[in-house]
């Protein structure tokens, strides 16, 4: 998989922008806030119709406009794709896959990425709902009907909150309405419980190998930690939801909210049994997120058949010679690769080689060079 080339108007600050990619390897240079992120957001957006650094999408248009519109040209399975996204103020918004309207189901299916940003290197230290947006991110790229399954069980989850609340105003609960809540969400909260521990066994497998290279020592494991137990199986997963749901009933009367479920698990990463969270530097945090998003690439690449895009959003900056050098030649050849930093200075002159140099000022390209 390639981009041919990227068209942004009125993209945040990119109000007319132009790239055309010609190499696998695009470095993206410039000093901060000139758009260097943008260009990444925007690419990665095309596959997810999400920006990992916002939830209204009325933020990507310029403040200065009341539309925005991403353009770009693929190349997949050696067939060329042009894909346009439109977003307005008026939150309206229109897809088109080779210059017809598109399903958004369609949409995301034509690029896959992996986007490594300096935000990523918090992810241990995050919140558990960072994690779980990683998770579920990089489900969604290999299973596109998984962000309905999300979107369906968050909506029940809202009604049933919403009818907690409902019921506290007027000092009655109905019992034979709330099960039928619990019900809805036992069965598409199991199905979300069984994908995340799936991938997450996979990955696991994929980074403890990744990991083991850069650290040398260390033994990295991955457990995903759910509020209604340990389970493998769907049917089981799903009855000890119900179980769980019935015992803390009481509890979500009282607070009118969902207190068990998807939204409330995590993921734990250990390294030689240790919690990485508590007792990891940040060096070896950091090993274990490199490791992890080199592990994305094999399973896209391995569950679709094609490379997804790696975008680096000026994560080099923020990690040691060692890691550089490991990230830097575990990319594969093949993997058209997209990176942001502020200079030339961090790279080597034998990757620079046959890199493409663009510089961004002020949203615009002032500047085009080819590595030799």
């Amino acid at each position: 998989m390639k981009l041919k080339s990227l068209s942004l108007t009125n993209y945040r600050n990119c109000k007319e922008l132009l790239l055309d990619f010609n190499r696998s390897k695009v470095l993206i240079i410039g000093k901060n806030a000139q758009g260097k992120t943008n260009i990444l957001e925007s690419i990665y957006f095309l596959s997810c119709l999400k920006s990992p650094r916002t939830s209204n999408n009325v933020e990507l248009i310029n403040f200065e406009s009341d539309y925005l519109k991403i353009e770009s040209d693929v190349i997949k399975s050696n067939t060329d794709i042009s894909l346009c996204y439109a977003y307005n103020n008026e939150k309206k918004r229109e897809v088109k896959v080779n210059h017809t309207k598109s399903t958004i189901k369609d949409f995301k299916s034509v690029v896959k990425t992996v986007l490594f940003s300096t935000n990523d290197l918090l992810l241990l230290r995050g919140a558990p709902q960072d994690r779980r947006d990683w998770l579920d991110s990089a489900i969604s790229q290999i299973y596109p009907a998984y962000d309905d399954r999300l979107s369906k069980y968050e909506k029940i989850r809202v009604q049933k909150n919403n009818f907690l609340k409902e019921c506290a105003k007027i000092g009655v609960v109905n019992y034979a309405l709330l099960d039928v809540y619990n019900e809805q969400l036992s069965v598409t909260g199991s199905n979300i419980i069984y994908i995340r521990q799936k991938y997450l066994k996979e990955i696991e497998k994929i980074a403890r190998d990744k990991h083991k290279t850069i650290s040398e020592t260390e033994d990295l494991s991955v457990k995903y930690d759910s509020s209604v137990g340990e389970h493998t199986e769907i049917e089981a997963i799903q009855y000890a939801f119900l179980e769980t749901l019935e015992a803390r009933k009481q509890e979500e009367i009282r607070r009118c909210q969902s207190c068990v479920g998807p939204h409330r698990d995590d993921i734990v990463f250990y390294i030689n049994n240790l919690d990485a969270t508590k007792y990891a530097s940040q060096g070896q945090q950091r090993t274990i997120v490199l490791a992890l998003k080199l592990s994305e690439l094999d399973i896209i690449t391995d569950k679709t058949g094609e490379e997804p895009i790696l975008l680096l959003d000026d994560v080099l900056a923020e990690l040691d010679d060692i890691r550089q050098n490991y990230l830097l030649k575990s990319i594969s050849p093949n993997t058209q690769t997209i990176i942001t930093s502020v200079d030339t200075i961090l790279f080597e002159d034998e990757f620079l080689r046959d890199v493409e140099i663009y510089k961004i000022e002020n949203g615009k390209i002032c500047s085009t060079s080819y590595g030799k």
